[in-house]
């Protein structure tokens, strides 16, 4: 392991963060906030740190990352992105311990949307877009970002790449990865510029359109309203969010193929058809169920019923109803839902439909080796053949997604917290959802919490963001042996 090279890399990835709180900071000069300050503060420190790291570790041009040194840079990375990411929160006084700072940064960067304000219509706008632009960096990816931008870093990039981009396959758009991230970040800027036109068509100003788009782009789901979008009352702008919402748990690259003149590449990928028939058969149970019970107008429980369906499965997180008060069957739903999560490819958290759909069929291929003991099957996926490495792959991250969010939850469970929150709040963080059942609803939060079960839940956010082999091999002692 170069730890040189890993640190300065680290060192560049805080310094371009950094750079980034020149937004907020303009912004809140603009508005003439008291949160200048506190931004300043830490803008010079990030950069100060970012430089210092990477003057001080000055090594040898590197031809080829490895694979160790390129999970090493993305997990200690975005650890360092999400210390940083405090920063703002803390210099403001907007806490009152450091432990909700890095969670709150946290659930930003992971694009969680898990929050711990009491009252976030109280908090300076300057700090609010800060919030919802660490959703939009980390929507996309911090290391994406940086293979962008920093040519260096573009050098053995797809280590960095594979390492950090969701979903069991990471594909290249282009020979070069850095080709490919601009690619991606490029398709991922349009439709966020787009969203916010609309948004601000359907009555938002510029500040809740551009936080409501990163949050929406990201899937992250922080809002600058207590109510979330349930605050605005607007049919309009639910079916906008719920329309991006849906784009965003889509492959990135399927949106690049579309944009460039292949829009059926969309229907021909099994994964985007599996999560669009999920999508609709869960609405269709959800509307129905509430029809009635909890709605009156069938238009009333669609619209909501999709919001909330759209929401969750996409990790997103928005509310625009107290889920808590729907039926058992559709909360039911709405649980499965945080586990199943979006498209590989896409700014989603969750298990990812790809792995659901593999799995189901290795289930299928087994039970037809039972029934025909001589036949020969393989497991295929849209027609190609899905290694026996991927498969093993999938069944491990399968295994270890369920055994971390079973300790999780009792860990939790033992610092005090009720069963039914102690087991939303793990399935909300680590499939990086964000609201979840009990104390930890759709019009709660995570303030309650104590600081212990907060640092917890935040490694379950990150664990959750970059699926979890990423995070879990600093762990393995081998990992940091020659």
């Amino acid at each position: 392991m170069r730890w040189r090279y890993v640190l300065r890399s680290i060192g560049a990835l805080i310094s371009c963060l950094g750079l980034t709180l020149i937004l907020p900071i303009a912004f809140a000069l603009a508005r003439q906030e008291d949160s200048v300050s506190a931004l300043l503060k830490a803008l010079l420190l990030s950069l100060g740190l970012g430089m210092a790291l990477f003057v001080v570790f000055r090594s040898e041009k590197v031809q080829v990352v490895t694979h160790r040194e390129g999970m090493a840079i993305v997990a200690l990375g975005w650890i360092g992105a999400c210390l940083v990411g405090a920063l703002p929160f803390h210099f403001a006084g907007v806490f009152d311990s450091f432990a909700d700072s890095v969670f709150e940064s946290v659930s930003g960067f992971t694009t969680t949307g898990a929050s711990v304000f009491r009252d976030v219509e109280k908090v300076p706008q300057g700090i609010l877009l800060w919030r919802s632009l660490t959703h939009w960096l980390g929507g996309m990816g911090i290391i994406v970002f940086s293979l962008a931008i920093l040519p260096f870093l573009g050098v053995g990039g797809m280590q960095l790449y594979r390492a950090e981009v969701p979903g069991p396959v990471a594909d290249k758009l282009k020979p070069r990865i850095r080709d490919t991230a601009i690619i991606l970040w490029k398709v991922y800027f349009i439709f966020s510029v787009i969203e916010t036109i609309l948004l601000m068509l359907g009555g938002m100003d510029l500040f809740d359109s551009l936080c409501h788009t990163f949050g929406t782009m990201a899937t992250g789901g922080f809002s600058t309203k207590n109510a979330s979008v349930g605050h605005y009352g607007s049919a309009y702008i639910d079916v906008v969010i719920t329309v991006f919402m849906l784009i965003s748990g889509m492959n990135f690259a399927l949106h690049y193929l579309a944009l460039t003149g292949k829009p059926s590449a969309l229907w021909r990928d099994p994964e985007l058809r599996f999560f669009v028939y999920v999508v609709m058969i869960f609405i269709l149970i959800s509307t129905g169920s509430n029809y009635g019970s909890v709605y009156d107008s069938l238009v009333d429980s669609l619209r909501y019923s999709a919001f909330q369906v759209v929401s969750i499965i996409t990790t997103t997180g928005y509310a625009t109803a107290d889920y808590e008060k729907w039926p058992p069957l559709p909360q039911a739903i709405l649980l499965f839902c945080m586990f199943l999560g979006g498209c590989a490819g896409s700014t989603g958290g969750g298990m990812k439909c790809m792995r659901i759909m593999v799995l189901l069929k290795h289930v299928h291929v087994e039970l037809m080796h039972l029934i025909h003991p001589r036949s020969v099957k393989h497991l295929k996926l849209g027609g190609r053949l899905v290694s026996e490495e991927i498969a093993r792959s999938i069944w491990g991250f399968f295994i270890l997604y369920l055994g971390l969010f079973i300790v999780s939850a009792f860990l939790l469970a033992g610092m005090g917290v009720d069963v039914v929150t102690s087991f939303s709040a793990v399935a909300a963080t680590i499939g990086n959802v964000g609201p979840g059942l009990g104390e930890v609803g759709p019009v709660d939060n995570y303030a309650h919490l104590p600081d212990l079960a907060k640092l917890l839940l935040s490694l379950c956010m990150l664990l959750g963001r970059l699926e979890i082999y990423t995070v879990i091999v600093l762990f393995v002692p081998e990992f940091w042996r020659k």
